[in-house]
């Protein structure tokens, strides 16, 4: 990677011509990226566990243990249990669930359901962030059009995720696509900053314009998780629990995530 100073200089400078930039705490070091990279591998084999044994009939609060148990066997610690309050290991949101589902013995899974699994492990400090949709049985194809469509947003809006480039660029490439095939994209909810905090500073936007934003430079470290509606973007919070948000209109809605390193070159995927 360049120089420290080569890269605060060069940051200086689009700061004096006006433009936004990251503080220095966004920043990560070359030691602080190896903990996170460790972080996110757990992370990924945490959410390949999920994915060798989901299955309809299964309860979401048999994920839950499947994240819990397969976390801990690697002697990481599950994030989301006890963050503000959240009773479970991980968010499991269901159809028309948009995210921060929590895991029931009540919920079953079945043939037709989409579900998103959102894993996040903190290793010796630092942490790793991701989740992946699940299409148990068979689904509709208007479902396997969403899941497969917001992929595809992940993936576009990870493409422009450039160094010297602009959080904005993100949000343009996500919304760009999503409209295009008739989806909307929630608003509220967003990717973050990650790595030494479950969530950091900045947010990331998955609606925006091109070269709009904050600059984006080497040593960034944070989530793009698209949360993409098959209808209108509006949403609620379940008033019953005060954490799951689930689209107005009952519709379904799909995400994907992946924690990313911004690079010299470009940037690299550390959590799928």
């Amino acid at each position: 990677m360049t120089d420290l100073a080569q890269i605060e200089e060069k940051i200086a400078e689009y700061a004096a011509k006006g433009y936004e930039v990251p503080t220095k705490d966004m920043i990560k070091t070359p030691e602080e990226i190896i903990g996170i990279r460790q972080a996110s591998k757990i992370n990924t084999n945490v959410l390949d566990a999920v994915a060798a044994k989901i299955k309809a009939g299964m309860s979401t609060d048999d994920i839950n243990t499947i994240v819990h148990e397969s976390t801990i066997e690697y002697g990481a610690i599950p994030a989301p249990l006890n963050y503000e309050g959240f009773p479970k290991s991980v968010c499991t949101s269901v159809n028309e669930e948009i995210c921060h589902g929590i895991p029931s013995s009540n919920v079953i899974l079945k043939s037709g359901d989409i579900v998103n699994v959102d894993v996040t492990t903190l290793y010796n400090g630092f942490y790793g962030d991701a989740s992946r949709m699940f299409m148990i049985g068979k689904v509709t194809p208007q479902k396997k059009d969403l899941v497969l469509i917001t992929k595809e947003c992940l993936r576009r809006g990870v493409e422009a995720s450039q160094p010297w480039h602009f959080i904005g660029d993100i949000g343009a490439a996500v919304s760009t696509f999503a409209h295009k095939h008739g989806y909307s994209v929630v608003r509220e909810f967003g990717g973050h900053g990650v790595g030494l905090q479950m969530h950091e500073e900045p947010f990331i936007s998955h609606v925006g314009k091109k070269n709009t934003g904050m600059l984006l430079v080497p040593g960034m470290v944070f989530t793009i998780e698209p949360m993409i509606n098959m209808g209108r973007p509006e949403l609620y919070v379940d008033s019953a629990n005060d954490w799951t948000a689930l689209t107005e209109d009952g519709k379904p809605s799909a995400q994907w995530e992946h924690t990313i390193l911004i690079t010299e070159s470009g940037n690299e995927i550390l959590t799928y």
